[in-house]
């Protein structure tokens, strides 16, 4: 079974945004984008506000520091929770074997 674990880094929101952060934090989700480590993100509807960012990592300490870069957490704007998910899919049999 070829199963890739992916992290889920999920973003609370602490203070409100500035014009300034929200275009680094967009930047970094770019940077993540190009260098193929995204798989989606984007924030909440409703509330609470936050968001969520699905990147692949090769480790825990990795995904962590790619949390921790994002200017939202980096500058107090959002809080942060790191978590390894096994995806289920066609190709693993939802997880079933």
């Amino acid at each position: 079974m070829n199963t890739e674990t992916l992290w889920v880094i999920q973003l609370g929101k602490l203070k409100d945004f500035t014009q300034e952060v929200v275009r680094a934090h967009v930047e970094h989700i770019r940077r993540l984008d190009d260098a193929g480590k995204l798989v989606l993100a984007g924030p909440f509807e409703g509330e609470p506000a936050g968001g969520l960012i699905v990147i692949r990592a090769g480790s825990v300490g990795e995904a962590l520091s790619i949390a921790e870069m994002d200017p939202f957490v980096a500058q107090g704007f959002e809080s942060c929770t790191v978590r390894a998910m096994t995806p289920a899919c066609r190709t693993n049999n939802y997880l079933l074997d």
